[in-house]
């Protein structure tokens, strides 16, 4: 009896054995003849009504008679091939794709507005025709709408990765003239009040000597060049602009804006940087040093 289940056992074991290869070999001819029914469809060679390619449900354009356009928005310029019997409404969804506006956002013109119900053809849009197009995307609208204290970090930030003043031409060719030998000493790092005698030897703009003097009791400040004096009330001056000289940072080139542009800085060069805070301070009325 033992032999004899034994051996029903071995014979099982053989059929299924025998089985396995079958099962295989009949999913490899499962898998093999979808890739050649695959194959067939990316050929073109099926009957099949299921579509050759993936059209992510848009209407495909083969067989339709085609317009080439270009598209110009926001000083940018865009190739378009669109089906002529399609509407205004479709043209504003290509436009959207090529340039990220947003169709509701667009303005689209050709001989006049362009509208959205009727086709390229009837509204006579031939090849090559110029189609303008206005409007401001999303981060458009936002960044108008940003508040001023983030664009005005944003500016001064920008601001902060200009080149160094000092290294700017129109300060070079003053600067290159190199430091003037009658400039008062200076103490780097130092803070002093103000002398009471002119601060003189340093240059203007043009390169002139200019000395700069600051009578407290009447709230001036005099300009003196060689030709004549210029007495600012203090009030009147805006702001005032400073950078050390590089090479020579015990020293410094400062501004004083005497309108309400930048245009109307007056530049001074070889203030010596000890007396640069009081400066700042005594004109812009902070007055910490006296």
């Amino acid at each position: 009896m033992a032999a004899q289940d034994g051996s029903e056992v071995v014979g099982m074991e053989a059929e299924v054995t025998q089985k396995v290869p079958e099962v295989l070999c009949e999913a490899a001819g499962q898998e093999d003849a979808a890739g050649t029914e695959q194959a067939s469809l990316t050929d073109g060679e099926s009957t099949s009504a299921q579509p050759a390619a993936v059209s992510n449900g848009e209407e495909s354009d083969e067989g339709k008679e085609m317009v080439e356009v270009k598209i110009i928005w926001n000083k940018n310029k865009y190739d378009l091939k669109i089906p002529l019997d399609g509407t205004g409404a479709k043209l504003k969804e290509k436009i959207h794709t090529l340039t990220g506006l947003p169709p509701a956002m667009q303005k689209v013109m050709y001989k006049g507005l362009l509208p959205e119900d009727k086709t390229l053809r009837e509204i006579k849009v031939t090849n090559g025709a110029k189609i303008m197009v206005v409007g401001s995307t999303i981060n458009d609208v936002l960044a108008v709408n940003t508040p001023k204290e983030v664009i005005q970090q944003e500016v001064k930030a920008e601001e902060n990765k200009k080149e160094p003043l000092c290294r700017q031409k129109q300060h070079r060719k003053v600067l290159d003239k190199g430091k003037p030998d009658d400039v008062m000493p200076s103490i780097k790092g130092a803070k002093e009040r103000l002398p009471t005698v002119p601060l003189s030897g340093m240059y203007n703009k043009s390169g002139g000597k200019v000395r700069l003097t600051f009578k407290l009791e009447q709230d001036q400040l005099w300009i003196g060049t060689k030709e004549r004096t210029e007495k600012i009330p203090m009030g009147s001056i805006k702001n005032v602009v400073t950078e050390p000289i590089e090479g020579h940072e015990d020293y410094h080139m400062m501004a004083f804006q005497l309108g309400p542009t930048e245009a109307s800085q007056y530049w001074v060069y070889w203030v010596p940087a000890q007396f640069v805070d009081a400066i700042k301070d005594t004109v812009l009325g902070k007055w910490q040093y006296f």
